[in-house]
């Protein structure tokens, strides 16, 4: 089959129809080193010219403009970081946008300003960051070690109320066996939720009963213990390993922490229990400190006198409350420091990816180092050269550049793009249209016939004229006040409603039609005139077929409405 002498078509009047294609050009551009960036900025708002890659040939990392490229991909990637820490921390994101600098010329100046601010910015709220998730570990430790020392103390209270503390019972922490325990610290009123394994007794190996009491002849008991923190879900896990593992020489005394615990490393907050773990000799308690920290748990020193978990105790407290305080600084640095970047967010991000953008563009042109200029192809509307022109022209201006750009039209024989031009009513219909295939340069546009042929088709399934109006009323809402609702095209659940708000405004006309033509209203029959038939008075009851009556007039408009009652309807 012969090519197609696509040069035919410029032979066609150059006027904008939405029945057929543009007739389209293919240009070529001379632009100085200099004005590169401002000439693909001005295109690129105007959005008139499709360009074509002269780089194909290249790899991706071996283009030009690569470094720029990835530089405003590092600017993009710390903007999504603030962003994210802005939604984690609660901050409302200002829908502000700087129009003039979007939207207007901007220099090298301007972009490196805008670079120095975000990584000033970014710096500051990493080093917040890390300090927060450093000062919720320290309160983490704190207020874990707050619980071991009040579980601790009264379970030695507890002991000690029964049968008197046991002299010098060896501790894991500083001052191990040095002591008797004292008077109660914190005792619970309710131990209901405190559950052991084991006996004290099984952990003193049995010969150890006689030594109870015998601290002021200075005899050591060798039963230390360790305490610690431990996820609630493994506690049972615990037992059974420390049980088996120890032969039942030990005694694990455990109790639920009731307050979840916010762990910065985890996303939720977790259940933890407190427990503490009797065990006779070094070889055994160093087992059960290896079995213990494989499951997850955080040992804590704790002291075996009384007198100094006390002064532990009253310490780990007041250091809790000075650590609130300053987590409450350091939030309330944070959350001033993302409002200030929320108000520029929407700003920076539009102006990132139009920057990155040009350069992607600029990529695709070639560059001539003898001329020091680029090279660039592409194809446009024949009527929008003229615009072009005064865009390459105000393009100069912006670079303060004396060189011009220099546009020539090329003669070929490649086959052009499909160029429609579409306004806010056409759009969707023309969207629909190019969902199942786009038509060829030259060739008849079905849009123009979608307008109406879509809508019909869909009045004629929902022919109703209730429905319909509804239909109508709430599209016809949303032309009337596109301009207040323009919000609704950046919601991703409505968008779809609000581009495709004339469709909708067709499809409810169309409908109200149809439904006039069935006779039906919200699913009801319309009485307006009278019926061409007449039904009997007497039904003849369930089961019974009945003829109805033709009358020697007929329904003037639509469907009768008796036919709803026929059995051939």
């Amino acid at each position: 089959m012969p090519s197609r002498n696509w040069g035919l078509l410029r032979g066609r009047p150059k006027t904008t129809s939405i029945f057929r294609s543009e007739v389209m050009s293919l240009i070529q551009l001379y632009i100085p080193s200099d004005v590169a960036r401002f000439t693909v900025s001005q295109l690129g708002e105007m959005g008139l010219v499709q360009f074509r890659d002269l780089n194909s040939e290249v790899s991706a990392f071996q283009r030009s403009f690569v470094n720029d490229v990835r530089r405003f991909d590092e600017i993009e990637r710390k903007l999504r970081y603030l962003h994210k820490q802005i939604e984690a921390n609660g901050v409302d994101v200002y829908e502000f946008l700087d129009e003039e600098f979007v939207g207007g010329s901007r220099g090298p100046r301007d972009l490196d300003d805008m670079e120095e601010r975000i990584n000033s910015q970014e710096s500051r709220v990493l080093k917040l960051t890390a300090a927060y998730k450093n000062l919720q570990l320290k309160h983490l430790e704190l207020l874990e070690n707050k619980y071991v020392l009040e579980e601790v103390s009264s379970l030695f209270t507890e002991i000690s109320g029964r049968q008197g503390a046991p002299a010098g019972i060896q501790g894991a922490g500083r001052g191990a066996g040095r002591g008797q325990d004292a008077a109660p610290l914190l005792a619970r009123a309710d131990t209901s939720s405190r559950r052991s394994i084991g006996s004290l007794d099984a952990a003193r190996a049995g010969d150890l009963e006689a030594d109870i009491g015998m601290s002021a002849m200075g005899r050591d008991i060798n039963v230390g213990f360790i305490a610690g923190v431990i996820s609630r879900d493994r506690i049972a896990t615990l037992e059974r390993v420390l049980w088996r593992s120890l032969r039942g020489n030990m005694f694990l005394n455990y109790v639920d922490i009731e307050e979840p615990i916010s762990d910065p490393n985890l996303e939720e907050p977790v259940y933890k229990s407190a427990f503490i773990v009797f065990a006779h000799g070094e070889s055994l308690r160093a087992r059960a400190t290896k079995i213990t920290e494989s499951l997850g748990a955080t040992l804590y020193q704790v002291d075996s006198s009384a007198e100094r978990r006390q002064e532990d105790l009253i310490d780990t407290m007041s250091r809790l409350d000075d650590l609130q305080h300053i987590l409450m600084n350091n939030n309330v640095a944070r959350f001033n420091e993302l409002t200030s970047v929320s108000e520029q967010l929407n700003t920076w991000f539009a102006v990132v990816r139009k920057e990155k953008a040009i350069y992607h563009t600029l990529n695709l042109f070639n560059y001539d180092a003898n001329r020091n200029c680029l090279i660039a192809e592409g194809w446009c509307a024949t009527n929008d050269i003229p615009a072009i022109q005064s865009a390459l022209h105000l393009a100069t201006e912006d670079a303060g550049s004396n060189v011009p750009t220099v546009l020539q039209e090329l003669r070929t024989t490649k086959e052009p793009p499909t160029f429609i031009r579409t306004n806010k009513f056409t759009d969707g219909f023309q969207n629909i249209v190019d969902a199942y295939g786009v038509p060829k340069a030259g060739e008849v546009n079905p849009g123009l016939f979608t307008c109406i042929t879509f809508p019909f088709l869909f009045a004629l399934m929902f022919g109703d004229l209730g429905h319909g109006f509804l239909m109508t009323l709430c599209a016809a809402l949303l032309c009337v006040y596109e301009k207040r609702l323009a919000w609704l095209a950046k919601d991703e659940s409505l968008r779809m409603f609000f581009t495709g708000r004339y469709i909708i405004l067709l499809m409810g006309i169309f409908s109200m039609f149809t439904g006039l033509l069935y006779n039906d209203i919200f699913s009801r029959a319309m009485g307006f005139f009278a019926s061409g038939w007449a039904w009997p008075a007497d039904q003849g009851g369930e089961g019974v077929t009945v003829e109805a009556t033709k009358l020697d007039h007929v329904y003037p408009i639509g469907i009768d409405p008796a036919w709803h009652h026929a059995g051939n309807s």
